[in-house]
């Protein structure tokens, strides 16, 4: 995904993980979090006026999906940056922990 090009992780002196993406990635992931949250407030309104609820089964899957957005978009540059890291460092164990997030995401 090209969103995720400039997506770097590192340890910080306090041995602390932590990502850093770029300010282009940053801001296309607020957007999108921004997005669903007006789609969640969508949704209790929706709620709130006794919509049909196969309307309101329809707006949540589209909220679904684009929590699937950001977390693929997430788990690419995770994948490119910090597992590539972590390997070359070798540190292996960064394989068995990518694989259980990767489980947890597709649980959802």
């Amino acid at each position: 995904m090209e969103e995720n090009k400039h997506v770097e992780c590192c340890h910080t002196h306090t041995g602390e993980r932590k990502s850093h993406h770029s300010d282009e990635v940053k801001k296309n992931l607020v957007s999108r979090l921004n997005r669903i949250e007006g789609q969640i407030r969508g949704v209790k309104g929706l709620i709130e006026k006794d919509t049909y609820c196969d309307d309101v089964i329809t707006q949540i899957s589209a909220i679904q999906s684009a929590l699937n957005s950001v977390g693929k978009i997430l788990l690419e540059g995770h994948l490119k940056s910090c597992v590539v890291e972590r390997i070359q460092e070798g540190d292996d164990e960064v394989i068995d922990e990518f694989l259980v997030t990767i489980q947890r995401l597709m649980k959802k």
